[in-house]
């Protein structure tokens, strides 16, 4: 984003097209020219203070459509491939890699479990150790 001369009715397309298309995440880079290429040269570079605007823009953008993406689990279960324990946590991803989170004293380490959707954030799903069916397998 932010190419040189990006007007702000530019900008607003591009971010009314994000809004309808809902990307469940993105990756927002801003464009910084590089000393030597053609592009450093040209006229029309972006002030730093409005890329930045932008940027945190598009970035609160991604998230609330990636945490609204994760509550459509809650209440669903879910496969989990549990990778690891950090900070009293089982570690995973769904099959469609959405970081996924149980709370077990058991150890879940590599294994495959099936569970029931708690609660999201916009970076993980939680499932309760209760829900959890652990009969689990080895992977």
């Amino acid at each position: 984003m932010d190419f040189r001369g990006e007007s702000q009715e530019e900008f607003e397309k591009t971010y009314q097209f994000l809004r309808e298309i809902k990307f469940y995440k993105m990756h927002v880079f801003k464009y910084s020219p590089r000393k030597g290429t053609k592009a450093a040269q040209m006229k029309g570079q972006i002030d730093g203070k409005i890329k930045e605007e932008r940027s945190k823009k598009l970035i609160a953008l991604s998230n609330q459509y990636q945490k609204e993406y994760h509550e459509k689990y809650v209440g669903k279960e879910v496969e989990i491939l549990l990778e690891e324990e950090k900070n009293g946590y089982y570690q995973g991803h769904t099959k469609n890699y959405i970081l996924a989170l149980v709370k077990s004293q058991k150890n879940l380490e590599n294994k495959m479990i099936r569970g029931k959707c708690i609660e999201a954030s916009m970076d993980s799903i939680f499932l309760e150790t209760s829900q959890c069916n652990t009969n689990v397998t080895n992977t």
